[in-house]
C-alpha cells in the first residue's frame, strides 16, 4: 500500500510535467491510471467519479504552479484566458454532476471515445493547417525568435468552445486542455507557447470549480490526492521551466502514442470488461 501510494506521487509528477508543457493539464493521464491501476496500487478499484473529483483536485495545484511559471515568462495571454474561464464555468459544474451518472464500462467507453478523438488531431496535426479567418478580436505575439504571430477569435466560437472545455473538464476531470489547446492552435493560430500558457491558467479555474462539485458530492479520495499534489506542484513548475529550453517534437509524439494507447485500451475495457 505505501509503495502505491508513493507510485502516485509519481504519476502525479509525471502527468504534471507533461500536462503543463503541452498545457494539457495532465489528467488525461491520471484519470486512466486511477481507473486501471487503483486495484494493483491501492487494493481496491476505484469508482470513476472519486478519479474524477481526485484528479481535479490534483489539477488545482499544477495549474496554480505552471501559471505562476508562466506568470513570470510573460505568456498567458489574460483577456482570452478569463474569457474562456468565465465561459466555461457552468458547464464545468454540469459535467461535474454528470460524472456520477457515468459508472465502470459506461465512462470507460466515454472517456476512451473521447480520448480518441483528442489523438487524432493530435496525429495529424502537422498536416493540418489553421483556419484563415478574419476574426474580430485578434492579438499579435512575437517569440524568442523574432517570428511575429498573429491570432484571433469571435465570441461566438469562443463560447462554444468553453462550453465544451467545462463540460468535458467536470466530467472526465482532465481540465479541458486536451480539447482547448487544439481549439485554440488550429481555430484561432494561437503560438503554441501562448496556447499552452493560457490553457493552464484555464485549468487551474476550472479545476476549482470542478472540484468544488465533487467535493460537495464526496467525490474525492484525499489520500490519493496527498500523494498525487506534491508531484502536481513539482511537475507543474518543472513543465513550464522545460518549457522554454526543450523542443517538444519527441514529448509530441510519445504524447501522440501515449494518447491513442489509453484511447484503446479504455475503450476495450467499456466494451469487454
Amino acid at each position: 500500500m505505501t509503495i502505491g501510494y508513493l507510485a502516485l506521487f509519481f504519476i502525479g509528477l509525471l502527468a504534471a510535467v507533461i500536462g503543463s508543457l503541452i498545457g494539457l493539464g495532465g489528467g488525461f493521464l491520471v484519470v486512466p491510471a486511477l481507473l486501471m491501476l487503483s486495484e494493483q496500487l491501492l487494493g481496491a478499484a476505484m469508482p470513476a467519479p472519486i478519479a474524477v473529483g481526485t484528479s481535479l483536485t490534483m489539477l488545482i495545484f499544477t495549474g496554480l504552479s505552471s501559471t505562476i511559471t508562466y506568470m513570470r515568462q510573460g505568456k498567458i495571454d489574460y483577456r482570452s484566458g478569463w474569457l474562456f474561464t468565465l465561459i466555461s464555468t457552468p458547464s464545468s459544474v454540469l459535467g461535474a454532476t454528470l460524472t456520477s451518472a457515468f459508472e465502470g464500462r459506461a465512462f470507460d467507453l466515454g472517456f476512451g471515445l473521447f480520448m480518441l478523438l483528442m489523438a487524432v488531431p493530435m496525429l495529424v496535426r502537422d498536416k493540418l493547417r489553421p483556419i484563415q479567418a478574419d476574426w474580430p478580436i485578434k492579438r499579435t505575439y512575437t517569440d524568442r525568435d523574432g517570428t511575429q504571430w498573429t491570432y484571433g477569435y469571435n465570441y461566438w466560437s469562443a463560447a462554444l468552445v468553453g462550453l465544451a472545455v467545462g463540460l468535458t473538464s467536470g466530467l472526465f476531470g482532465i481540465g479541458g486542455g486536451s480539447l482547448f489547446v487544439p481549439a485554440m492552435m488550429l481555430l484561432y493560430r494561437f503560438p503554441p507557447q501562448i496556447a499552452s500558457a493560457t490553457s493552464m491558467f484555464v485549468i487551474l479555474w476550472s479545476s476549482i470549480i470542478g472540484s468544488a462539485t465533487h467535493i460537495y458530492l464526496g467525490e474525492i479520495d484525499w489520500l490519493s490526492a496527498a500523494f498525487l499534489i506534491p508531484g502536481a506542484l513539482i511537475g507543474g513548475w518543472s513543465g513550464a521551466r522545460i518549457s522554454q529550453r526543450v523542443s517538444s517534437k519527441v514529448l509530441l509524439w510519445t504524447l501522440r502514442i501515449a494518447l491513442l494507447w489509453i484511447a484503446l485500451r479504455l475503450i476495450i475495457s467499456g466494451l469487454t470488461g
